[in-house]
């Protein structure tokens, strides 16, 4: 064999043991599904709170939470939102940008909003339109003609009508065994009437995990997945395709990874290494799940309000206080959900959509008029921006259809006739935003020291 064809078929093998070498690592990559790569660029969402406590002229907290978790309502039919308008509700969000809503089809009293075949504890059973109203049904309506993703969040764990605590019905023996199968049943059931009865829904939501069926609790997984395959389904101890980001704080801290070393993410562990390990992720997990972040809008100064309650406006989050949400969470690659508070009226309260509106319109203020932008693969994005420009935001974004890859980084800023490091980071993922102190650069250098595998940024710009 001549010395050309020799070279060439050792050229040939080494391509192909290179290929294969390479499709394994890719094998090897976790990636989104498409549920979770939609979840995660709608960055955010809202999660409407709304029960028959709401009606009592009474602090939610005012017995703990605990109380109401174990306390039925005495009377049902306080529920009267005699001016409800889920448009208003939508409205309000679709003009602060928000992307996707969640609806509390029940909570911790088990009362449904929804007329329900197999759970008689629901608005048919209300005075109010005669019982037969559909607040989930209007909620869903609104959502799809403003054009806002819906979701449905399920309340299990707790059931004050059915005394239902952390999964387990309340009695002993042979008397308490059927009355959780029942109750298994009715959950299954009213899980298969929502995932049926609604059209496709963008997210369902389990509140605090919907347990295993191994340990007694309702089964839930096949239904979803049988009946809305598209949806995010979020959690219990079988899958979590996104993960609680550990506080209610509306923020996570950086470096936040969108992957995890399980498949779920809630064990009932709190301890610190978990809510930790909830709270960044793990750059070398195994599965895709990237964090949520969640916060009622009246949560500040002292308050963690996600229920309405009279006379709590002055807990509202002030605005400063919702950007500094916004960079600690989306700008760390988490995905947001804020909660907000119908009222008995059956609306927003004014206060709230103003609030929101102002939201808005700062962070379309700060992010709609980029200096400049690009996109490249490879490890050095440079970016020039046409003379010396005062910068205060950096955002940069990957391509997470193929994986998060980044893993170590650094931005160079050309100012005053030098290059210095102006940011630097670990984790990018679907967005890092770098807040800075305002600064004049002619230039900058994006210059990505570590990756997984050849990283590909989606998006490099300067505001």
């Amino acid at each position: 064999m001549k010395m050309g064809a020799k070279r060439f078929l050792i050229f040939l093998c080494f391509t192909i043991l290179t290929k294969a070498f390479t499709q394994k690592k890719l094998s090897d990559h976790p990636l989104p599904n498409a549920a979770q790569l939609s979840w995660q660029k709608a960055e955010l969402g809202a999660v409407f709170h709304y029960d028959l406590h709401v009606f009592d002229k009474k602090k939610y907290r005012q017995t703990g939470i605990s109380g109401n978790r174990i306390n039925p309502i005495p009377d049902y039919q306080i529920f009267n939102p005699e001016q409800l308008d889920t448009d208003q509700w939508i409205k309000s969000i679709k003009k602060a940008g928000f992307k996707f809503a969640i609806i509390t089809a029940t909570h911790e009293t088990g009362f449904a909003l929804y007329p329900s075949n197999v759970n008689p504890y629901n608005v048919k059973a209300l005075k109010w339109k005669d019982g037969k109203g559909d607040i989930v049904g209007d909620f869903i309506n609104s959502c799809r003609k403003y054009g806002i993703l819906p979701g449905i969040y399920v309340g299990i764990r707790w059931n004050s009508f059915f005394g239902v605590h952390d999964f387990k019905v309340n009695g002993t023996g042979e008397f308490q065994k059927k009355r959780q199968l029942y109750y298994n049943q009715m959950v299954e059931g009213m899980v298969k009437e929502l995932c049926t009865q609604y059209g496709p829904l963008f997210e369902i939501w389990f509140d605090g995990g919907a347990s295993h069926p191994d340990l007694g609790a309702p089964d839930v997984l096949p239904i979803v997945k049988k009946y809305q395959p598209d949806c995010l389904f979020y959690h219990n101890n079988q899958l979590a395709e996104a993960r609680w980001g550990g506080s209610e704080s509306g923020t996570v801290p950086y470096p936040c990874w969108s992957t995890f070393p399980t498949p779920y993410s809630h064990t009932g562990d709190t301890n610190t290494d978990h809510i930790n390990l909830l709270k960044h992720g793990d750059p070398e997990g195994k599965y895709w799940m990237p964090a949520m972040s969640d916060a009622p809008l009246r949560g500040y100064n002292g308050r963690h309000e996600w229920f309405w309650e009279p006379g709590d406006e002055e807990h509202i989050f002030p605005l400063e206080e919702l950007m500094h949400m916004y960079y600690n969470s989306v700008g760390h690659n988490s995905t947001l959900i804020m909660g907000l508070t119908p009222d008995p009226r059956g609306l927003l309260p004014e206060a709230d959509v103003k609030r929101l509106e102002e939201w808005g319109e700062a962070i379309e203020k700060t992010f709609s008029k980029p200096i400049a932008t690009t996109a490249v693969k490879g490890k050095e994005v440079a970016l020039a921006l046409n003379g010396s420009k005062i910068i205060q935001n950096i955002v940069i974004q990957e391509d997470i259809s193929q994986g998060q890859r980044i893993r170590k980084y650094n931005i160079h800023g050309f100012t005053n006739g030098r290059w210095r490091v102006i940011a630097e980071g670990q984790s990018v993922g679907h967005k890092r935003i770098h807040r800075l102190e305002p600064i004049a650069v002619e230039q900058l250098r994006l210059e990505i020291q570590e990756s997984s595998l050849p990283p590909i940024v989606s998006f490099f710009g300067v505001y």
